[in-house]
């Protein structure tokens, strides 16, 4: 009788399309800390305070020196072994990646099909809306906080969203109907927690796919997946892609 594992490495060799939800835990073997648990502190802040329209509009200069922080410890990381396997994957037809991170690493592995959940942190906009399109930058550490709108020279902010922000529409119906189509859908490195990011899972699982959560501790859906694996996801991912290149 063949194994969970066995049924989801044939599940993944025959899959027309196959899904996978980044959450932080798939950066934390490149160093970045992830948003929750010990190292999610700076300067005695929480991400949860930072990340907010209220907390960019009291302070600006403290959230973007927060920003800065992220961009230049990213800026000096590199993808991990979990980023090279998904990478290898998306070059087979059918498949979608869907990140809640915004550290761009999984386009610097060579990802393709990449949809930004939560946006860029390497992108700018206007905080003002100016009506200025929202520009890449790709400085680290910056040269100076905050930085401005090219057009305008008002305050930019990071292209990212906010707690208490709306996900874009169009970013948010391309990843429900990638979770919806899913054969295999994956979970890795997420806790689960923010919505409606955390709802594709359940979107997936009620329109049929095998679902999988890679996650080294237990979160609110590891009793609803087909099959938790609780590791983390440069081991997972990697035991994986052997076994399924095995075949």
């Amino acid at each position: 009788m063949p194994t969970d594992t066995e049924e989801l490495v044939y599940r993944l060799r025959n899959a027309r399309t196959l899904v996978a939800l980044t959450g932080s835990g798939m950066s934390a073997a490149s160093g970045i800390p992830t948003f929750r648990g010990d190292d999610g502190l700076w300067r005695n802040f929480r991400a949860e305070e930072l990340a907010t329209p209220e907390a960019f509009a009291h302070d600006p200069r403290t959230v973007w020196e927060w920003y800065d922080w992220r961009r230049t410890a990213i800026a000096n990381a590199q993808p991990n072994a979990a980023h090279a396997v998904l990478a290898a994957w998306s070059r087979r037809p059918g498949f979608t990646l869907i990140t809640q991170n915004v550290d761009g690493l999984h386009e610097r592995a060579g990802t393709a099909n990449v949809i930004r959940f939560h946006g860029s942190i390497w992108e700018l906009r206007c905080a003002a809306e100016c009506g200025a399109p929202p520009w890449e930058d790709h400085t680290a550490p910056m040269a100076s906080l905050p930085p401005t709108c090219p057009s305008c020279e008002g305050i930019a902010r990071p292209g990212v969203v906010w707690f208490g922000e709306n996900i874009d529409p169009d970013v948010l119906e391309r990843s429900s109907q990638a979770a919806a189509a899913a054969d295999v859908f994956l979970s890795i490195g997420t806790s689960s927690l923010v919505f409606p990011a955390a709802g594709l899972l359940h979107h997936a699982k009620r329109n049929g796919a095998f679902t999988v959560e890679i996650n080294p501790g237990a979160t609110d859906v590891s009793r609803v997946v087909d099959l938790p694996i609780a590791a983390p996801a440069e081991d997972a991912l990697s035991m994986l892609d052997a076994r399924v290149k095995m075949g």
